[in-house]
């Protein structure tokens, strides 16, 4: 119930601070309505070139030519770091086939909360205030990622 007057709470509190500190509301928040323009017209590229490079990937069929017991739970794995509604889509899967109680289906949903978008994540933010070289994020990154997966075969493992 609380939930619904939070925002407007907070609102009337920016609006109240503002006029108590003697700050043009009006004109900061148009300001601040520019500058989020430029920055989702900077960073429309680079969502379109990651949903376009997810989208070869999942239909080249090169997911499907992995086998064995764990064929289902792979494709998550790869496409994790690139994409969390893709990662969703398999999960749902695995859902709908083995069940969500199942020792897969509490594997993707583990992997899915232990793991991060890594490179999309990378590719906005860096992408959006113009960092060309990200160092060791995107190896740290992905070495969180690596260690969230082996925790969550750990993890379930041990409790299922």
């Amino acid at each position: 119930m609380l939930s619904k007057y939070i925002i407007p709470i907070i609102v009337i509190i920016i609006v109240i601070y503002g006029f108590i500190k003697k700050v043009d509301i009006y004109e900061t928040f148009l300001e601040g309505s520019v500058d989020g323009l430029k920055t989702v017209v900077n960073i429309i590229p680079i969502i379109l070139a990651m949903i376009f490079a997810v989208n070869i990937f999942v239909e080249s069929g090169v997911l499907n030519l992995i086998g064995g017991k764990f064929k289902d739970i792979v494709p998550m794995i790869v496409l994790r770091p690139i994409s969390g509604n893709a990662t969703l889509v398999y999960m749902s899967k695995i859902f709908q086939k083995y069940g969500v109680d199942s020792y897969i289906g509490n594997l993707a949903s583990v992997i899915q909360g232990a793991t991060d978008t890594t490179i999309y994540v990378l590719a906005l933010y860096f992408g959006s205030v113009g960092i060309k070289k990200t160092r060791y994020a995107l190896i740290g990154g992905l070495f969180a990622d690596i260690c969230g997966i082996i925790a969550a075969f750990v993890v379930v493992n041990w409790f299922f």
